[in-house]
């Protein structure tokens, strides 16, 4: 998704994507199919009642005692004290509600696809309390992010969001539903260093995107700048000649008077 905005916006809406841009998009996609490649199974959830047994899990559900102790933590004592400040605030808060977002939309796909199979989702309770914790949790993204977006510049809000709400809805996935039980050492190492590719080319894509940069003007980029020597428009300069890795420190300092 970040990869492909950059993209249509270049084309539709004429905004520029220079080439560490360009590099970021394709280290994206790089890091995705690594990720892909390596991903684990998905644990087969068919039936609400299996999604139910799940979330009642003693792990899963002290996971998401802590994820709500902080949420509520960040809400209601360190958003009102730093939040204008700190970009990690509203962020985090952000980030942490994804987590229930993202579980209540894989139990609601499961309620969409019982209930066109002829099965009583209506009648279970698991169906609206996914639906009610999928709209509070939404409607609470919004208004952190958006008000994110009012204080911070936007090529900061976005990749930082983005590591953290990923992280955090991985590991959700691990806890709730034991994707990487079965994986192996290799798929573990593969899956990490393509999260990490993804990372370093969202930086990349947002951190420089206002920089004017491509395979044309690259040298011009990369070449130092020359010391500009500094004019005096003083008559009466004095200038003092040491040169210490000719002259020892013992001898006496030659000056130079112009007039």
């Amino acid at each position: 998704s970040v990869s492909s905005s950059a993209i249509l916006s270049s084309y539709l809406l004429g905004e520029r994507l220079n080439l560490l841009g360009k590099l970021g998009c394709m280290l994206s996609l790089v890091g995705s199919t690594v990720m892909v490649i390596h991903a684990p199974e998905d644990e087969e959830v068919t039936t609400l009642d299996e999604m139910s047994s799940k979330l009642k899990e003693p792990g899963f559900l002290a996971y998401a005692a802590i994820l709500l102790a902080g949420c509520f933590l960040l809400i209601f004592y360190l958003a009102p004290r730093y939040g204008q400040s700190n970009i990690l605030i509203y962020l985090t808060i952000c980030s942490v509600i994804g987590a229930f977002s993202v579980s209540s939309v894989k139990g609601l796909g499961i309620a969409i696809k019982g209930f066109f199979s002829g099965r009583p989702v209506l009648q279970h309770p698991l169906t609206w309390i996914l639906v009610i914790t999928l709209v509070a949790s939404i409607t609470t993204q919004i208004n952190y992010l958006n008000k994110s977006l009012d204080i911070f510049n936007t090529s900061l809000v976005f990749p930082i969001y983005y590591v953290l709400f990923t992280t955090i809805v991985i590991t959700t996935s691990i806890i709730l539903f034991k994707e990487w039980v079965t994986m192996t050492v290799v798929d573990i190492i593969g899956t990490i260093c393509g999260f990490l590719t993804i990372i370093l080319g969202v930086f990349l894509l947002h951190a420089f995107k206002d920089m004017d940069v491509s395979l044309g003007n690259l040298p011009q980029v990369l070449q130092s700048e020359e010391q500009v020597p500094v004019t005096r428009d003083d008559k009466n300069i004095l200038i003092e000649v040491d040169n210490s890795s000719i002259a020892p420190e013992d001898k006496p300092k030659v000056f130079m008077i112009y007039t």
